[in-house]
């Protein structure tokens, strides 16, 4: 297995504006549900319809997986999971600007993440959210040869390539998990909760 950034975790490279960050990743449809600590996701049926279960105690690792075989609107079939989750996990309803502010960067995230595997990759898989000491785990699988990166340099005014730049100026970290002999990728990202 093989993990590849643009840039070294933590570091979203240079940026017009000198600030410095990083990005992470989303999964798709039939849903599972898994809570405590390292407790692998469970079975998803191959449909399009939704299992959950829950195991652990409060306040460990959180995880939903969401596959999208054969499903259409994945968009905001992803969106909807997602915030589906986030109202379970806690961080909706937001109780201030900055909470609500940090919920929708999820949501932009996963969006974007979706997005590029159905333009760049035949569509997306699955996808996986976990949540963990105040961090969400963005997971979107698909079976793209490509590499997602970042269009340099970003031009704000050009149509279309704002994607990764979006997930890196977003997220704490980012990037691209493959595994050898597997078809396709894993592009994965982290974003945190307000202080």
């Amino acid at each position: 297995m093989s993990t590849t950034r643009p840039y070294p975790p933590g570091d979203r490279g240079p940026e017009p504006s000198g600030a410095s960050g990083a990005s992470a990743p989303v999964p798709s449809s039939g849903v599972s549900e898994t809570s405590g600590a390292a407790t692998a996701p469970a079975p998803v049926p191959a449909s399009a319809s939704a299992s959950a279960s829950a195991s652990g105690e409060g306040g460990g690792r959180q995880a939903r997986r969401l596959t999208f075989e054969d499903a259409s609107g994945v968009v905001p079939m992803a969106r909807d999971f997602t915030r589906e989750a986030l109202y379970a996990w806690g961080w909706l309803p937001a109780a201030t600007a900055d909470q609500r502010a940090a919920a929708e960067d999820v949501l932009l995230v996963v969006s974007e993440l979706v997005t590029n595997a159905c333009l760049h990759a035949e569509g997306p898989d699955e996808l996986r959210i976990t949540c963990e000491k105040k961090v969400i785990r963005l997971e979107v699988s698909d079976r793209g040869t490509g590499q997602p990166t970042p269009r340099t340099p970003h031009r704000a005014g050009r149509p279309g390539g704002h994607g990764m730049f979006i997930v890196q100026r977003l997220c704490l970290d980012w990037g691209v998990v493959r595994t050898p002999g597997v078809a396709g990728k894993r592009v994965w990202a982290e974003l945190g909760a307000p202080a």
